[in-house]
């Protein structure tokens, strides 16, 4: 039996058509249509590609992937469809990751309405998490290499027979012999027109239907164009159009560009594939043990808490549950940042979406479906792949009045040569429209952030939107909270002081004796110091405690080491009855019966990566500074072993909300980095902001990016990255600005044929999106380092 999601993503097919809709649905259609209709328009399938949101309530969140999209004029005709439907509150596209996001009101329109809506507008919508997506891929794979193997083997055919008439002297050639040849051409073209050029023509009729404008419309005219007039040259030698034909240029502009094409959906593939790795992790089925003790294979959709399931090698976890029976290795690590395969054995943890790399194990349920911290990544992944930058949105906005004036320029230009020379007035145009397809344009921008976008999932950092890469490359401070991001929750023993005659080791093993009957934080951090360093456990009986004071009771050492069992007391001087130099920080004293024994300094655990992290971000020229809740010693403390010269302690949220609104008003960039737990009032003011640390509710986040891992150096590597993008998208907008610039002159003079400038725009558009592929390139490349 098939899964629901299964079903689910059929009928969302069902309705929205196998391919591109140029025209009416046939005779049996509807019925079919209405019958999907109903399935989606069920509840009960709603959560398969949709999630309600508390905040709104009767209001839904639904992510798509739309697919016969290629340019940002279409993400806008998607968006515009979407929009139009009452019930839809926000609707937002993406041209360069091809995804939609749709907030709807179920008490006011219904799935199917919003889906019916992409559908008469011409594409198809399926689920983020189709399970049909990858089938459906290779199939279109296969059918653009079938497209592009047949526009090739034409091409040569007609260079072949295009090329006598290039190299003859006069004479060479017989008119007959001429025109044989023409008709072979014609011939060879056919199939490029009629099976190559094919999404071309049905997304431009499409567009003409729809009464809109993408840009598949200029290079469908542009074919066009050439094939009419090349057939009526051979069709009339004598006529208007018989001094010269064009099927080489048409052949060669139809395999360059499938070419481009072709290589450019790979490399985005690549850009963004661990925004899909991820989204895409958990499997369709799962082993279910029965009551009678046997497996059953059923749908993940279907699990509930407390089931017990039987996890395979190279199988993904697809609930969050505790391990029963078995024990092995599990990849968390686009979930939490841990490079390193993590063990797992009985009455171990283990999170949806990791993978069991090791060996068969039995798991029970504990968290299904939304409740998984899977879930709440995935949720934040979607909504970081819907998310248009400003720089995208600008680039949006003048795709549609950019490709109205390139079909004025291609006018122009055919009128202003054809009192000249008819043919070589329309191949000029041709020129115009093909290399001035702004391909190269829309996807500066995107195809960078996407590509930083992925590399920061796999490290462990999730990117919630993506303007926020801009701002974070613009940044010039960086804001942290102490507690909880710059140090650890637990505090650490740094020193410890005895007097004359007692050991280190000795007053440590004291000192644990009486810890270990205590929560502490102080007493904590003795004992865990104690068993890093190998202490020998003493024996401790009659232990009271003083709240707020300390501990006091009977120790002796274990047996066989001699000594006697004596009193002794551990907490502040007042309960110990000594006076002794003391540490400005966190510290404990113990005492026996003589007075003061020993004196313990302790500090806060900072981070083993903070130091470097500091100093990397300082190389980069950015102000640290500290901003804490924390008494203002404690916070002097950690920064002065940091090497951060500015911080401030016992600041309320109002406070770090007060300094964010004056370093903003001098004209500062600033980040801050919190725990996002209780620093929401600053992540919402600052420019750009991290929740840093596992215990984050990703839910409800109020970051631009939640870091994942436990590593503070994230951030810096952030940064740069960030910086680097925005260098990448500077890069690839002026290659496009100045492509066009240079180009277009050129193509209305007619110093540029048709087929040199199918092969500058298919280059033009590989070009940006292999600039963009360097950022995965070299990111991949360091981290291997």
């Amino acid at each position: 039996m098939q899964s629901a999601s299964l079903a689910v993503s059929a009928q969302l097919l069902s309705v929205s058509g196998a391919r591109p809709v140029v025209s009416g649905p046939g005779p049996a259609e509807p019925a079919q249509q209405a019958e999907a209709g109903q399935l989606l328009d069920d509840p009960a399938a709603w959560s398969s590609f949709s999630r309600p949101l508390d905040e709104r309530p009767g209001c839904w969140e639904s992510h798509l992937v739309i697919e016969g999209m290629h340019c940002a004029a279409c993400a806008l005709t998607v968006e515009e469809a979407l929009r139009s439907v009452p019930g839809v509150s926000l609707a937002s596209v993406s041209a360069g990751s091809r995804r939609a996001r749709v907030l709807w009101q179920a008490d006011a329109v219904l799935p199917s309405g919003w889906m019916d809506a992409v559908r008469r507008a011409g594409y198809r919508a399926v689920p983020a998490n189709d399970a049909f997506a990858s089938e459906r891929r290779r199939q279109d794979t296969r059918k653009a290499l079938w497209r592009w193997a047949v526009a090739g083997l034409c091409m040569m055919q007609v260079m072949m027979y295009a090329w006598p008439a290039y190299v003859a002297e006069p004479g060479d050639l017989s008119a007959e012999m001429e025109q044989l040849l023409r008709w072979a051409s014609w011939v060879l073209t056919l199939p490029v027109m009629l099976f190559s050029c094919g999404p071309f023509f049905s997304a431009a009729l499409r567009d003409i239907l729809q009464r809109r404008i993408s840009m598949d419309l200029p290079v469908a005219l542009g074919m066009g164009i050439t094939f009419v007039v090349s057939t009526a040259g051979t069709f009339e030698p004598q006529g208007i159009f018989g001094r010269e034909v064009y099927f080489d240029s048409l052949t060669m502009f139809v395999f360059f560009l499938l070419t481009g094409r072709w290589f450019e959906q790979r490399l985005r593939e690549r850009t963004a594939g661990a925004l899909d790795a991820l989204m895409n992790r958990l499997p369709d089925s799962v082993l279910r043990q029965r009551s009678d003790g046997g497996f059953e294979r059923v749908a993940v959709r279907r699990l509930l808490p407390g089931d017990v399931l039987r996890v395979l090698p190279g199988e993904a976890f697809p609930a969050d549950g505790t391990v029963i029976e078995g024990t092995t290795l599990a990849d968390e690590a686009l979930l939490t940042g841990e490079s390193r395969p993590l063990p797992r054995g009985v009455g171990a943890t283990v999170i949806a979406g990791s993978h069991n790399l090791h060996a068969v194990v039995l798991v029970r349920v504990e968290r299904t479906g939304a409740d998984t911290r899977f879930a709440q990544i995935v949720a934040l992944m979607e909504q970081a792949a819907t998310s248009r930058p400003q720089l995208a949105q600008l680039v949006d906005r003048m795709a549609r009045p950019f490709l109205v004036g390139v079909l004025l320029a291609a006018g122009g230009a055919a009128a202003f040569w054809w009192s000249h020379d008819p043919g070589h007035a329309l191949m000029v145009a041709v020129a115009v429209l093909v290399v001035t397809c702004p391909c190269a344009l829309s996807l500066a921008t995107p195809a960078a952030m996407l590509a930083a976008a992925g590399t920061l999932a796999r490290q462990g950092v999730l990117v919630r939107r993506l303007g926020a890469l801009e701002a974070l490359a613009e940044v010039d401070m960086v804001v942290f909270d102490k507690t909880g991001t710059l140090t650890r929750d637990a505090m650490v023993l740094q020193s410890v002081q005895t007097r004359e005659g007692v050991g280190r080791q000795q007053a440590q093993a004291m000192a644990m004796a009486l810890a270990q009957q205590s929560l502490h934080p102080v007493s904590r951090a003795l004992v865990a110091a104690g068993q890093r360093e190998g202490v020998p456990v003493w024996r401790s009986e009659q232990v009271h405690e003083t709240p707020g004071l300390g501990l006091r009771g009977l120790v002796s050492p274990p047996p066989g080491q001699g000594g006697v069992t004596q009193e002794l007391r551990l907490g502040s001087q007042t309960h110990c009855g000594v006076s002794v130099a003391a540490p400005a920080g966190p510290h404990a004293v113990l005492s026996d019966a003589q007075g003061w024994l020993a004196t313990f300094e302790l500090g806060e655990d900072i981070r083993p990566d903070a130091a470097a992290t500091v100093d990397a971000l300082q190389a980069q020229g950015v102000d640290v500074r500290i901003l804490s809740g924390d008494a203002a010693p404690a916070v002097a403390r950690v920064a002065a072993r940091l090497g951060i010269r500015e911080a401030r302690g016992a600041c309320t949220p109002q406070d770090k909300l007060a300094f964010l609104r004056a370093a903003q008003e001098q004209g500062r960039k600033v980040v801050v980095v919190g725990d996002g737990l209780n620093d929401g009032p600053a992540l919402a003011g600052a420019h750009v902001s991290f929740a840093f640390g596992q215990a984050v509710p990703l839910a409800q986040a109020q970051s631009d990016f939640v870091v994942l891992g436990e590593e503070l150096a994230s951030v810096g590597r952030a940064l740069a990255l960030a910086r680097r993008t925005l260098r990448i998208v500077r890069q690839n907008l002026a290659w496009a600005v100045v492509y066009n610039a240079a180009c277009v002159p050129l193509a209305v003079v007619g110093w540029l044929p048709a087929w040199l400038a199918g092969l500058g725009m298919a280059a033009s558009s590989l070009l940006v999106v292999l600039n963009a592929l360097r950022l995965v390139v070299d990111s991949s490349h360091k981290d291997a380092i």
